[in-house]
């Protein structure tokens, strides 16, 4: 019986490795959960073209947006697991596991992790018209307001709603949520003056505060953003401990055969460090991390953990 195991598992082994070889034999979907024009786009445009040229197969961005995140990741977990669908996830697939108990999928059964691919701070941002030039003016303001300050996210649950909860409690302030389907909306309603102030991702609210539409007051992880070096932290701005950062994680379908797995790792991995890849992605606000994949299953277990916390204790929920 052992012998029939272990011959099973070889010739399992050597059908994995084999379609490994093979992979991929047709173009790659790699779903953005989110609107185009938000910083899940600024990473992913990169990565697609250097595994276009090094996969030998195109590898097509297809938008599915919606549910905060729920619905590409949904279409991913239910594509075939062979590494023809991967997906781009954020923070919100973390938090989503606690903040909607009826998921259509399992957040750790249902998903191959590939790599952490990035991480970025959020950056504290208001239209430069508004009279907010600094995060105690926003205190302030918001103190004065009582709720009548509203700010942007782009949709419940995620990163850029939850900070401001956090920030919230820590402070002992009150500001009114209104989300949007992706940051990309939520930027726009920022440069319209429906809302006050959003909490975004730094790579796709960049290009607006260096051309001068946006003002950033803050940047909401524990050290400065290279990008913005003039920019003081939340804590450095009167907020201790207050250190919040964007994920971005590549992910498959749960089976993926763990040789498929490695080669995209592989793939991934070196493409954004191509000294002009990493020179852009880097530009934009982003920190390059490419991690192994096991790394990017224990980075989501732990913050499922932290986020878990915040939405109990906020009383955070969603429709």
């Amino acid at each position: 019986m052992m012998l029939r195991a272990l011959l099973l598992a070889a010739a399992l082994l050597l059908v994995a490795s084999a379609d490994a070889q093979q992979f991929p034999s047709r173009p790659i979907r790699f779903v953005m959960a989110y609107p185009p024009g938000g910083s899940s786009d600024v990473l992913a445009r990169p990565i697609a073209n250097e595994l276009t040229k090094s996969l030998g197969q195109p590898v097509l961005l297809e938008y599915k947006p919606g549910g905060g995140s729920t619905i590409g990741a949904d279409f991913t977990a239910k594509s075939p697991p062979d590494g023809h669908t991967i997906v781009l996830l954020l923070t919100a697939h973390a938090i989503n596991a606690t903040l909607m108990p009826k998921l259509p999928y399992d957040t750790l059964k249902n998903f191959a992790p590939i790599t952490l691919a990035a991480v970025a701070p959020l950056v504290v941002e208001v239209n430069a018209q508004s009279p907010i030039k600094t995060l105690r003016d926003l205190i302030d303001a918001a103190k004065a307001a009582k709720g009548k300050l509203n700010y942007a996210s782009a949709g419940p649950g995620n990163t850029s709603h939850l900070a401001v909860e956090l920030f919230k409690m820590m402070v002992g302030v009150d500001l009114t949520h209104v989300p949007y389907k992706g940051s990309g909306p939520a930027i726009t309603a920022i440069l319209a003056g429906e809302v006050d102030l959003m909490f975004d991702a730094l790579g796709s609210s960049l290009p607006q505060i260096q051309a001068g539409k946006f003002r950033a007051i803050a940047v909401t992880t524990a050290t400065r953003a290279a990008v913005l070096p003039n920019v003081p932290t939340v804590q450095e701005a009167g907020v201790p401990d207050f250190d919040v950062s964007v994920w971005y994680g590549v992910f498959a379908a749960a089976g993926t055969p763990q040789p498929i797995v490695q080669k995209l790792n592989a793939e991934i991995v070196r493409g954004m460090n191509v000294p002009e890849v990493k020179e852009r992605i880097e530009a934009a606000g982003y920190q390059v991390v490419g991690s192994t994949p096991a790394a990017l299953d224990a980075h989501v277990k732990s913050e499922i953990a932290r986020w878990a916390r915040v939405i109990r204790t906020a009383g955070v929920t969603v429709e």
